[in-house]
């Protein structure tokens, strides 16, 4: 199934099921008014919630009404804890990153001096039910409860492994099988297709995780159990090893130009900039919805 969180005026907004198709949604309030709530008791409120899904996409819920993405919060405005994956080392690791105010796919980025280099990377983000101290990587699999889109905004200026100053999520999460066959491993076998003023940044395979979400779930519960309503971030993932596939940030493109050509060609991001965050399904039909926020 697939859920979004509407605006409603409130801080944690409402939560709504979202048609297979992306085209209709009703409120799940008679079921669980925020995501949060169903994610701390999922296997009462998955049930329920999934029956609505069927009854929308059947054309049979009587008070579905038009989606509309411009409209949705993050899944989670507000959760417990963002683990920021790295898949660079030679094990999984995160990076706590602030969670207290997380955008939804459509809010503006505020832009930065270009001295602070503002970059972004795109990915993906598993949202968990709860898992327990020292889980192994198919028990952190298993806690994964639903997959977004994810957007972290950096300040890279200074810092050579600088840690997200904020992130958006895509308007839509659904639960793995809804990826179907492409949902392998704790990996999406899919394309992330990062645009930038419409020009292409990177289409992504994102089989190329060297470490799964159940890695980088596992790792963050060796010494504590993590809550429901953990995100855990894909961290950036590389196209190919010689860029062929094109990069998840500013920042990697940057580094192949000097690599290449001796000094970076590609710009910061600054106002006016667009950035669009896509994945498609194996039928070609979007999965999530588009991830696209402008600089201001």
């Amino acid at each position: 199934m697939k859920l979004a969180t509407y605006s409603d005026g409130s801080r944690d907004g409402q939560l709504a099921v979202v048609s297979r198709d992306l085209t209709q949604a009703h409120y799940a309030s008679g079921i669980a008014g925020r995501l949060q709530t169903a994610l701390d008791e999922w296997n009462f409120y998955a049930p329920q919630l999934q029956e609505l899904a069927a009854q929308l996409d059947a054309g049979k819920a009587r008070h579905a009404f038009a989606f509309d993405p411009a409209r949705c919060l993050a899944p989670l405005p507000r959760a417990y804890q963002w683990l920021d994956g790295r898949q660079n080392g030679a094990a999984p690791r995160v990076i706590q990153c602030a969670s207290d105010a997380l955008l939804g796919a459509h809010s503006p980025i505020g832009a930065a001096d270009e001295s602070q280099e503002p970059d972004f990377s795109a990915g993906l983000a598993a949202i968990t039910g709860d898992v327990p101290r020292g889980a192994l990587p198919d028990q952190g699999q298993d806690a994964i409860r639903l997959v977004t889109l994810v957007n972290a905004l950096y300040l890279r200026a200074g810092q050579e492994d600088a840690a997200p100053v904020a992130a958006a999520l895509g308007p839509v999460a659904v639960t793995p099988d809804e990826l179907g066959a492409a949902w392998r491993d704790a990996r999406a076998r899919l394309i992330l297709s990062v645009t930038v003023n419409g020009r292409k940044l990177g289409l992504i395979e994102m089989e190329r995780m060297r470490w799964s979400f159940g890695d980088l779930i596992a790792h963050a519960a060796r010494d504590r159990p993590l809550v429901a309503g953990t995100i855990a971030g894909s961290g950036a993932v590389r196209g190919a090893e010689d860029g062929a596939r094109g990069f998840v940030s500013l920042a990697e493109k940057r580094a192949a130009e000097r690599a290449r050509e001796g000094q970076p060609h590609t710009p910061w991001l600054r106002a006016g900039d667009t950035v669009r965050i896509d994945m498609k399904g194996a039928d070609g039909a979007p999965v999530f919805g588009a991830l696209e926020q402008n600089v201001v």
